[in-house]
């Protein structure tokens, strides 16, 4: 299976905006005007203290200079590889833009306001379902975890607000680089990375593809 990409489309340095989050703003817009299913969606990578990777698709839900975050519960795989490994990468799979963005950086939790503000705007039913699944452990078949969805939504029925879980919340990835990657034709495609350096600069690079 084989796509050619298309040979008019490039990414040169005079493209680039002057830091990696302005560009990663257009390029975002770029992906959501387009019409992607979930352009937030990224694969976010992490390994535990062995240094054995593991990853899986989680929904950004929100960036700024400072970082990209992410919500989760901090006992599933990935809450506790972040803690034992605080490294991430993150990569957004824009392929039918021929595109795509990769990240890495350290990993932490957000403040504990930052997260109990977010828990609060979720619709009802994902609130609930944080408290009811114990995410990433072995559970005996669907009906157990029905029942406790079941158990958790009869505790909290006369809530009119319920409360974030303790062992649930935010991750921020800080990057030190940042790389926006264009499909070009014969497989000669563009990257061009930002990365930081010492003294808190950030310079950019091109790379092979």
């Amino acid at each position: 299976m084989r796509n050619e990409y298309a040979a008019d489309l490039g990414l040169t340095e005079a493209d680039l905006a002057v830091d990696w989050h302005t560009q990663f703003d257009g390029w975002f817009a770029d992906a959501v005007a387009f019409g992607l299913p979930e352009p937030n969606a990224m694969v976010v990578g992490t390994a535990d203290a062995a240094g054995r990777p593991s990853g899986r698709t989680v929904l950004l839900k929100g960036y700024d200079p400072s970082g990209f975050v992410f919500f989760t519960n901090h006992l599933s795989r990935k809450g506790v590889e972040a803690s034992a490994n605080p490294y991430a990468s993150l990569v957004f799979p824009w392929f039918a833009m021929q595109r795509q963005v990769v990240v890495t950086g350290r990993i932490a939790p957000v403040d504990r306001a930052e997260t109990d503000a977010y828990f609060a705007s979720r619709p009802r039913g994902s609130q609930l379902g944080a408290w009811a699944s114990p995410q990433s452990q072995v559970v005996p078949d669907r009906a157990a975890l029905d029942e406790r969805y079941r158990e958790v939504a009869e505790r909290y029925a006369d809530d009119a607000v319920i409360p974030t879980p303790p062992h649930w919340g935010g991750l921020r990835v800080r990057p030190d680089a940042v790389e926006f990657w264009q499909g070009r034709a014969g497989r000669l495609h563009d990257r061009l990375r930002f990365r930081h350096v010492d003294g808190g600069a950030w310079t950019v690079e091109r790379l092979a593809p």
